[in-house]
């Protein structure tokens, strides 16, 4: 018999984990959390020259599916032209420990990680 506690990963509108991790665990939304963390704001344009690879188009959508879950905020300046920046809010600061815990967990494993795939493939192949 299945767990009580299982029946909640089969309705995706009310399940944390999809719905939650969905959303900021995509290529990414982690990696503008991070750099925002080491800077206590940021302009588009300066978000983007760190991250580098990342289209404008993308850029802009992570940044509104981020700013929608009230874990970036962003500030638009009356000024011609007009300056917006972002920023982490006290939501998006709460989620960056366990973010750090994950990237300390992933630099422990990677080598690891690395092998089992190779092995895996190996087999595959």
């Amino acid at each position: 018999m299945r767990s009580e506690n299982l029946k909640i990963f089969a309705e995706a509108e009310i399940c944390p984990a999809r719905n939650v991790l969905d959303r900021f665990g995509d290529k990414w939304s982690t990696l503008v959390i991070l750099v925002l963390n080491e800077e206590e704001k940021l302009r588009f344009n300066e978000l983007h020259k760190v991250i580098g690879d990342i289209s404008q188009k993308m850029l802009t959508v992570t940044l509104r599916n981020l700013e929608a879950d009230g874990l970036v905020s962003r500030k638009v300046y009356p000024e011609i032209p007009p300056r917006v920046e972002y920023k982490l809010t006290p939501l998006g600061k709460s989620l960056v420990p366990h973010i750090s815990s994950l990237l300390k967990w992933a630099d422990q494993n990677f080598s690891s990680i690395m092998a089992s795939r190779s092995k895996y493939n190996q087999k595959a192949s």
